[in-house]
């Protein structure tokens, strides 16, 4: 089955074909990083108007590079919640009109179903792609979720951000020390320079029981870190790899006790900070002292992406799962709500 999956949640276009036979045959993706950076983050109703620009020369774009045409396709997937409104509607319009038009099914698609999927998109060359029951790390730019995975479409929240996503506090903490946007690679990229003990921050909730995420004091103590200092090169590079071992060190801890409390020795990451080499590092050798396994997407499929829907969607499609004629987003969706996916049923 051969799928066209469209990603337009917030300020990235993002397009591609999976097929269920032979994997991804094609991607692409604009960001809108230059369009948005002299606001200082997303300006949805402009999201949304270059969507509309772009979307329909990356779909022509991503079917030549499989080497494909309308023709060829048995569905189509799209992102259809949680987003900006505007942004999902681009692309769920585009997406039904095509299903209409070819008279072939649709559906959209959970957007963190999608990153949650992304380590699967992939075979591991050495392990293979794991399987369920796992636990799944969320870390995107809006959440910091830990779910178990008990199978795909039925997944129970273990704990998540009360505040700030990690994401969102790598951001905030880059523009309160003047990086340029977006800030969170920016800081993670400086960080690289910092040398490690020279500022230690508290690793948020990890002194009680429980599995949700506080990153908002973090922030306070890197701000007022940084008030105190005298601002200089190196100061800023050894709070970025204080702050960045913070949040590794926290994403760490979490992610044992989720482990632990699921039963199981399986991890898998997804979400852009889920990029993070620190990140991977740390819990590559966590998963292994447990005799366990961690599974990262590509870096280039950690942020959003069209590769990770059209599988996400290529999986219900197959199973029989698709939508009526309507083009309908989901600003707010809680994925618990999704039904599981069953073959042959």
């Amino acid at each position: 089955m051969k799928v066209l999956g469209i990603e337009t949640s917030c300020d990235e276009t993002g397009v591609a074909v999976y097929d269920t036979e032979s994997g991804l045959r094609a991607h692409a993706l604009y960001s809108q990083i230059a369009l948005h950076a002299e606001y200082g983050g997303v300006v949805p109703e402009l999201a949304s108007r270059d969507h509309v620009r772009k979307l329909l020369p990356l779909v022509r774009e991503t079917l030549r590079e499989a080497g494909m045409t309308t023709s060829d396709l048995d569905g189509v997937a799209y992102t259809a919640g949680p987003g900006l409104v505007g942004a999902l509607l681009v692309g769920a319009g585009v997406a039904r009109s095509m299903a209409w038009a070819l008279d072939v099914p649709a559906i959209g698609v959970h957007h963190m179903e999608g990153h949650l999927l992304a380590p699967l998109l992939e075979d591991d060359p050495e392990r293979g792609r794991p399987e369920p029951p796992f636990v799944a790390l969320l870390v995107s730019g809006g959440h910091t979720q830990l779910v178990h995975v008990e199978a795909i479409g039925r997944y129970r929240l273990l704990g998540e951000t009360l505040d700030d996503a990690a994401g969102e506090a790598f951001d905030k903490t880059a523009k309160l020390m003047g990086l340029p946007y977006p800030g969170g690679p920016q800081l993670a990229a400086l960080a690289e320079q910092g040398r490690p003990g020279m500022f230690r921050f508290a690793r948020p909730m990890t002194d009680r029981p429980g599995l949700d995420f506080s990153f908002s004091g973090l922030k306070t103590q890197v701000l007022l870190a940084w008030k105190d200092s005298d601002q200089g090169d190196e100061v800023r590079a050894d709070i970025a790899r204080g702050f960045e071992d913070a949040v590794v060190d926290t994403l760490s801890i979490k992610c044992e006790r989720a482990l632990d409390a699921a039963g199981c020795d399986t991890l898998v990451v997804a979400g852009g900070v889920g990029a993070n080499k620190r990140l991977r590092a740390k819990l590559d050798e966590m998963t292994r002292k447990r005799g366990g396994r961690v599974s990262f997407p590509r870096p280039q499929f950690c942020t959003d992406n069209g590769a990770m829907i059209a599988y996400a969607g290529a999986l219900r499609l197959a199973a029989g799962q698709h939508g009526d004629l309507a083009v309908r987003v989901t600003p707010r969706w809680d994925m618990a709500s999704l039904e599981a996916v069953v073959h042959g049923s």
